[in-house]
């Protein structure tokens, strides 16, 4: 080998300048002065001090410098890093500090106020629907009636036509109260609301009547013990099964949307003749459209006008009764008729409502 052959390090010239070096920082700087938080700072941070960034790219050049630099070199890098590293410290403090103010005046409390230690509530969903009807058929023209929960007999069963036989009338269907010799009972439909209206207004009578009712059903997930109904009776001069049937679709596109429709099934009730059991049309139920059953109606039998003191050669009528609870059901899909009433708070709040 000749001397002519030089070492590399010694004709090589040194591949980290003061400017380079100069130009990081200062990018560095101004990265940290820009940040305005935190997470943004340590995002500037991973891009100025990190591994794949220009100060890094830089030191890692160290291992071309000349020897004779090496020692100068390795000084100007370490003192770039340092004032990089006290910039990110310095901005560090500032923004945490920043930001720590802003949570004290969002979090402020004021304790001089009473506290509030009740969550605001909304009506029952029950409630809601039960105001919607009425207000449906207030809108036709109707009237809403109430009656008493505790009734008589006679309103309950015997105006109805009911036989004194008929299984309805039996304990173990029907809630009667001591001493049974009274005849008082809680009412099982809210029919007997439908008399009461005839024999207190002038003809014609055109009255929903929605209420709480009461049966000896077993709670399960289509019944309850006590539950909700919606009836409604119309006499006047001249009414056909026709204008029943307009009343009930106007009904169930209230409830349902302008696409729901019903249909009518021959069926027998005492009060009523002929009479019907109706099936609505659900085009957007869960699982598919389908018809469910939503209620019975038919033509005021003739004998109910009797009893309440009316002509059926004169006047004629139609009525009509479908529970709240199984409104509530077709309309939202719901499977379980007991989440209505076990008071969980979470099922009424995904109907909204009034506070």
């Amino acid at each position: 080998m000749s001397a002519s052959r030089a070492n590399p390090e010694e004709t090589t010239g040194n591949p980290i300048t003061a400017d380079a070096v100069a130009a990081a920082v200062e990018e560095a700087l101004i990265a940290f002065a820009a940040a305005d938080s935190v997470a943004e700072l340590k995002q500037a941070r991973a891009e100025h001090a990190g591994e794949s960034s220009p100060i890094a790219r830089l030191n890692a050049r160290m291992r071309a410098v000349p020897k004779a630099e090496k020692a100068e070199t390795g000084k100007l890098m370490g003192q770039a890093r340092g004032r990089i590293e006290g910039a990110y410290r310095g901005r560090e403090e500032e923004l945490a500090a920043a930001e720590a103010a802003a949570r004290l005046v969002a979090e402020t409390v004021d304790v001089t106020e009473a506290p509030t230690r009740r969550r605001p509530g909304t009506r029952h969903p029950l409630a809601q629907l039960q105001d919607e009807i009425a207000d449906t058929f207030v809108g036709m023209g109707w009237e809403v009636a109430e009656g008493p929960e505790l009734e008589h007999e006679w309103f309950n069963f015997d105006a109805l036509g009911f036989d004194p036989d008929h299984p309805a009338r039996a304990m173990q269907d029907t809630f009667f109260v001591e001493p049974a010799d009274r005849h008082l009972l809680l009412r099982t439909h809210t029919s007997p609301v439908q008399i009461r209206s005839l024999l207190g207004r002038e003809l014609p009578v055109y009255v929903v009547a929605p209420g709480r009712v009461y049966r000896t059903d077993e709670l399960d997930a289509t019944h309850t013990p006590v539950f909700h109904q919606i009836e409604g009776i119309a006499i006047d001069r001249g009414l056909t099964m026709a204008h029943l049937r307009g009343t009930l679709e106007h009904f169930a596109r209230q409830m349902f949307g302008e696409e729901a429709a019903i249909r009518l099934r021959p069926n027998f009730f005492p009060f009523t003749e002929p009479s019907a059991e109706m099936d609505v049309w659900q085009p957007h139920a869960k699982g598919g459209a389908r018809w469910v059953e939503w209620g019975g109606c038919g033509m005021v039998d003739p004998n109910v006008l009797l009893a309440t003191g009316i002509d059926p050669d004169e006047y004629q009528g139609f009525a009509f009764g479908m529970g709240i609870e199984r409104t509530l059901q077709f309309r939202h899909d719901l499977s379980d008729m007991r989440d209505m009433v076990e008071g969980d708070v979470r099922f009424n709040r995904q109907f909204g409502g009034l506070v």
